[in-house]
């Protein structure tokens, strides 16, 4: 007798196909799989529904402690649930951000009282605490992430121990990233040079919506991705491009991998399904960094999407109030970057599916199993498998409905108007987290707590 049998569902196993099966799961983990009719103290009937491995956001912003008027582990994970994600990795700015080993346990501690999914934790590696990054990775950290700038005006204390704002900088913290053993994420934009566009820009009074983008050009980005690249060839370490906007630093990438630099490539649907002309649509709403891109550089995304050369798919879910957004009096250079994502990565991408612009296999790695094997927490997570937790989404397949920010948990679902009314397929039904439903019927079933922390293997 298991705790809980899923009957019947179209299951991805890690082929093209699914296969219609039954899930056994015992103690929150996966117990058995099954053709025939299994028994189970509680029972889902899934005919009909697709099982899919419950998705891994790798890159997701809360904020709190320090602004928790953009999120909470609480509301951001209860967004998660409601995006049939299972485990989010939590980037690493806060106040104060997590560079040390005391301050990344208080933020597990934090994370452990209110999340409704499973958490992990990426650590701030900045040349100003540059002594904590070896003891920091022995906090159990997925991966450090590091920002090329100096901190933003006003938000010093979100950025103590997280840039590396000059390359002597960049270069000696990559040499502490090596030596430590875990993977260090860059945001790869040339600052200086994006500075001296904005400060160009202004005062020729070129601050329309667009302008965010032509202040931030591909170069930006290119040439940052190469100087990681290099760096991480001399020193050993392994690292992860962020966010990679533009189809020439994934050329980057690809050059490099073939030198034997260990990189993972990461993007985001806002590089796929958006184009430069979300910004004359939606303002600062839309605006995020790396920006989006032209038509043809978000088309030629999809190229490397599909080929392998992008490992991961992070939804960048970066929460800001509606009021936050608006600042600026129409300047675009005011408002902060990012918007949330958490809810929109999973249809989105099921969309994409159904539209053959990728396959189900292919989905999954990207959302799936490769985030969690890129940072330690494969095969516990990330695939449907005897012995791996019991985290699990349901979709219809066949349905068809509306990305709408009333439905999202997030405390910023004001600011959340990029995808509004897209019709998509693949909205989750039901996510389960170790093996007990969390979200269903649009309503979140879990109490503050139930998520687990999750650390990298071995740590």
């Amino acid at each position: 007798m298991f705790d809980l049998v899923i009957r019947r569902g179209a299951v991805c196993l890690g082929e093209e196909t699914p296969v219609q099966c039954d899930l056994g799961i015992r103690d929150g983990v996966i117990a058995a799989i099954s053709l025939g009719d299994l028994d189970g103290r509680d029972v889902v009937d899934a005919e009909g529904k697709m099982v899919l491995p419950g998705t891994v956001d790798p890159h997701v912003h809360i904020r709190a402690p320090g602004h928790d008027e953009r999120e909470t582990f609480h509301s951001g994970t209860c967004d998660a649930a409601a995006g049939g994600v299972t485990t989010i990795m939590e980037m690493p700015i806060s106040s104060p951000p997590p560079y040390s080993k005391e301050i990344v346990e208080s933020r597990m501690r934090l994370a452990a009282s209110e999340a409704v999914v499973d958490v992990a934790f990426f650590g701030a590696a900045g040349m100003d605490q540059i002594d904590s990054i070896v003891p920091c990775a022995q906090s159990g950290i997925v991966a450090f992430k590091t920002f090329l700038h100096e901190a933003p005006k006003g938000r010093e204390a979100e950025f103590i121990g997280l840039t590396a704002p000059d390359t002597p900088d960049l270069y000696e913290v990559m040499k502490r990233i090596a030596e430590s053993g875990v993977i260090g994420a860059f945001h790869a934009e040339n600052n200086a040079m994006i500075q001296r566009n904005i400060r160009n820009m202004t005062a020729a009074g070129r601050t329309s919506p667009k302008d965010h983008e032509r202040s931030r050009p591909p170069i930006c980005e290119i040439e940052t991705t190469a100087k990681v690249l290099l760096f991480a060839e001399e020193t050993g370490a392994t690292v992860e491009i962020c966010h990679i906007s533009t189809p020439r630093a994934v050329e980057l990438v690809n050059e490099a991998r073939a030198r034997g630099v260990r990189v993972i490539a990461e993007t985001c649907p806002s590089y796929l399904f958006l184009n430069v002309d979300a910004l004359d649509r939606f303002g600062a709403f839309a605006k995020c960094n790396p920006p989006v891109r032209s038509e043809e550089e978000r088309s030629a995304m999809w190229t490397y999407v599909v080929d392998g050369s992008i490992d991961i798919i992070g939804s960048d879910h970066a929460p800001y109030t509606k009021e936050e957004k608006m600042k600026g009096d129409g300047n675009i250079f005011v408002p902060p970057a990012g918007f949330p994502g958490l809810g929109t990565r999973l249809p989105l991408m099921y969309t994409a599916v159904r539209e053959k612009k990728l396959s189900l296999r292919r989905m999954i790695e990207l959302i799936c199993t490769n985030p969690a094997k890129a940072f330690g927490l494969y095969p516990k997570k990330g695939v449907i498998a005897p012995g791996s937790d019991a985290d699990l989404v349901l979709i219809d397949p066949m349905r068809q409905g509306a990305i709408s920010k009333d439905e999202m948990f997030t405390r910023c679902r004001d600011s959340a108007l990029v995808f509004e009314g897209w019709n998509v397929y693949g909205k989750p039904e039901r996510t389960i987290v170790r093996g007990r439903t969390v979200f269903a019927g649009g309503k979140i079933l879990a109490e503050p707590g139930w998520g687990a922390i999750v650390r990298r293997a071995g740590s």
